[in-house]
């Protein structure tokens, strides 16, 4: 039966002609946001130590990293290429001299064919985005862009530090050269309804996105919004399982079907997760999304309007279907 969502995992299986593993790296960035440069504390849910795994310390080199990540990873499969993936904090933010060392030095290594980037949309540039162009004809480049919520205020109230006009901006600046571009929304955030919830959805929608990550909120320990919690509980709905799972169903139909989706839930470690607590791995969650879609007869795209999409993505879609790493 085909799938009633666009999964990134087949999407990726169709540009390599083998199976892929992300490494992450943390390469010891700061953000604009907790360097004083356009605020201090950062973004009020985040705890980078919640998606570090252990061999991943800025305190080794970017090759030090590379070479335990892959010692992790190689014995689980007989055959598997690697996408470095600059995950912690924002993976564009320093001269571009020395980030350009960064990428280069993930890239030289066997059996890596790219490279994944997590950063914020306030944080690239021209030079950037044509120096990521020109990789992407050798190489398998994602740009992904942190964007959490399409609500202004919401930005404003988590301490993101730029609205969503800079994400688009960005979103479509990457996208017109050609790189594959990603985006990360988060479900749940403090004083948004349900229904802001699902406007984002359609606003995502307009945009020509490659792929999505959909979190649901996590409270984290030794973060601002943790203390929100326990002073203003009533700034927050945490949803249960079942209700985030017809939550993420609601925004599935909304969204686009020609954007991927890389994952519905993210999880913490349990030494610092307040809330929620599901007690289910990723693939058990998304086993759950795929049972209930079928229960509903529903499908990503279900509600989607064609016509409200008003920048058209086909020849973006056509121009990087041409590229497969082999």
């Amino acid at each position: 039966m085909k799938s009633r969502y666009l999964n990134y995992n087949q999407v990726l299986k169709s540009e390599f002609s083998a199976r892929i593993q992300k490494i992450s790296i943390n390469a010891g960035f700061t953000c604009p946001n907790r360097d004083g440069s356009k605020g201090t504390g950062g973004c009020t849910y985040c705890n980078n130590q919640t998606f570090s795994p252990e061999y991943c310390k800025s305190t080794k080199t970017v090759g030090q990293q590379i070479e335990e990540g892959i010692a992790f990873f190689h014995h689980k499969y007989q055959s598997q290429l690697y996408l470095a993936y600059f995950q912690s904090y924002t993976n564009t933010y320093d001269s571009i001299d020395r980030l350009k060392a960064i990428y280069e030095e993930a890239l030289s290594y066997p059996n890596v064919v790219g490279i994944v980037v997590g950063t914020r949309p306030d944080c690239v540039n021209d030079e950037l985005l044509d120096y990521f162009a020109g990789l992407s004809t050798q190489y398998y480049i994602m740009i992904e862009y942190g964007i959490e919520s399409t609500n202004d205020e919401t930005l404003a109230f988590i301490n993101r530090g730029h609205d969503y006009a800079c994400a688009e901006k960005a979103i479509r600046e990457t996208v017109k050269r050609g790189i594959r571009t990603g985006a990360h929304i988060i479900l749940g955030l403090p004083n948004e309804s349900r229904e802001t919830i699902l406007s984002h959805a359609d606003k995502l929608s307009e945009l020509p996105l490659n792929c999505l990550k959909i979190h649901q909120l996590q409270l984290v320990r030794g973060t601002k919004m943790a203390l929100q919690y326990a002073e203003y509980p009533e700034w927050f709905h945490l949803y249960s399982a079942e209700e985030y799972i017809d939550l993420a169903i609601d925004f599935l139909e909304r969204l686009n079907p020609e954007i991927a989706i890389e994952r519905f839930v993210s999880q913490s470690p349990k030494e610092l997760l307040i809330a929620p607590t599901w007690g289910l791995k990723n693939f058990e969650f998304t086993d759950k999304i795929e049972k209930r879609l079928k229960e509903r007869d529903s499908w990503q795209g279900k509600l989607f309007s064609l016509q409200s999409a008003v920048g058209s993505r086909q020849s973006v879609v056509s121009s990087l279907s041409t590229k497969k790493i082999t």
